[in-house]
């Protein structure tokens, strides 16, 4: 993956070994996660989780973060009238499904959810985040309050000694095997061109990205 290249008008993801996961469901040994250090770049590497119901937070209980990922060049534009900061703190495994876990990625039930926690935040388009990751993500709540237990690994896909990833490669996987995908996500924004190696970004009305809803 790491030597693929976004074309403008492509889709917004990918799929993976034909959409389907190579996790083993027979991991599956207790509710934790598993936070993959920072490599020698201080760029984020695999988060996998073990999760539960029990796990499901309210978006609403989450507070603000200060952590500034590798390739954090924050600007905002104006896209068809609308004023976006093109840039998020991505979660590779998101608040919502992180909660009564420490930083450590251990049970702790007096915790809410993955807050401004290095190992989990990545520098992330505001599309990517919000338009593309969130189909996923919401996959993986679906199974959670069916009472599933589920898998479920992210890893973000840098080229190089790039400081910005390319894009987020995300596996699930239930123990029923209900919820099973396997999708590369680009971490693209309409309308602007990004310096990955950097972060930085700059304007560019030729930058179209096909929007996928399911």
């Amino acid at each position: 993956m790491r030597q693929l290249t976004f074309k403008s008008g492509s889709s917004s993801y990918i799929n993976v070994n034909q959409g389907k996961s190579i996790l083993d469901v027979a991991n599956w040994r207790s509710n934790k996660i598993d936070y993959g250090d920072l490599d020698r770049f201080n760029r984020t590497t695999t988060v996998t989780g073990y999760l539960e119901h029990r796990n499901l937070v309210r978006s609403s209980t989450r507070t603000g973060q200060d952590w500034r990922p590798t390739g954090w060049h924050q600007k905002a534009v104006t896209m068809n009238g609308r004023k976006i900061e093109i840039l998020n703190r991505g979660h590779l495994l998101a608040y919502s499904i992180t909660g009564k876990f420490n930083k450590n990625g251990q049970y702790d039930v007096s915790e809410l959810g993955s807050l401004d926690n290095p190992k989990n935040l990545a520098t992330q388009t505001e599309f990517s985040n919000q338009k593309t990751m969130q189909i996923f993500e919401e996959k993986v709540r679906d199974a959670l309050e069916a009472n599933k237990k589920v898998i479920y690994q992210v890893s973000t896909v840098f080229k190089g000694t790039d400081l910005m990833p390319i894009g987020y490669h995300l596996q699930a996987l239930s123990t029923d095997k209900a919820l099973n995908f396997n999708v590369f996500v680009w971490n693209v924004e309409p309308g602007v061109k990004f310096d990955y190696s950097t972060g930085r970004s700059r304007i560019d009305r030729s930058m179209k990205v096909t929007e996928q809803n399911k």
